[in-house]
């Protein structure tokens, strides 16, 4: 069976004003400045670094960060979301001729609730997020969980993703990807710019 993952913010889903809300949450109450939004979005999809020491100076996440993370984002996660123009109709014609399943690094259980809010969930078979597994993406373990779930192989398999970390996190499983350029970040090269292009680049992979 061909498997398409997607990843969720700012690939499915614009949740990035909820993200930089939620983070700058954290840090004021952790006693920092607060940052400005293009900037976290941009900072927080970045495989280069440390997020826990770049947003809040420690090397990893305590569980106050934790814990303030999750007050405001329990409260605020449905606040301001919008599904990104043509998603819902492009996994409409998907929906019958693959599995369809979601590989995000945000919590499986918000990321549940925000896509059942979305009215988006029916659409996958999994969703999969960084409480699903022990090392998040770019690490390829949640990739190999969601194929070995669905019982396909990497060469029926695609990820697509807004940022490196998911483009990494497939190359790293053997999978292919597409990287997509209307989410959080600004990619200058190797990126698509809208769905229909995304969809045209699917089924160049699936139909032979």
């Amino acid at each position: 069976m061909n498997l398409i993952m997607f990843d969720m913010d700012g690939t499915l889903i614009n949740s990035g004003t909820m993200i930089a809300n939620t983070i700058n949450y954290v840090r004021v109450n952790l006693g920092f400045e607060a940052f400005e939004k293009n900037y976290i979005l941009e900072k927080v999809n970045d495989p280069s670094i440390n997020t826990a020491e770049f947003f809040y100076g420690t090397k990893h996440f305590t569980p106050q960060q934790t814990t303030l993370f999750e007050e405001y984002y329990h409260k605020n996660c449905l606040l301001e979301l919008e599904i990104y123009e043509g998603i819902e109709k492009l996994l409409q014609e998907l929906r019958g001729n693959f599995k369809l399943a979601v590989a995000t690094n945000a919590s499986s259980v918000f990321a549940n609730k925000m896509l059942k809010h979305l009215e988006l969930r029916d659409y996958f078979d999994l969703v999969y997020g960084y409480d699903s597994v022990q090392k998040p993406k770019p690490h390829p373990e949640m990739v190999h969980k969601i194929m070995n779930d669905i019982k396909t192989t990497k060469e029926k398999s695609l990820l697509i993703g807004d940022s490196h970390k998911d483009i990494q996190a497939a190359f790293n499983a053997g999978v292919d990807s597409i990287l997509v350029n209307w989410g959080f970040s600004n990619h200058e090269k190797d990126a698509i710019e809208n769905v229909e292009e995304l969809e045209k680049r699917i089924y160049k992979k699936f139909v032979k």
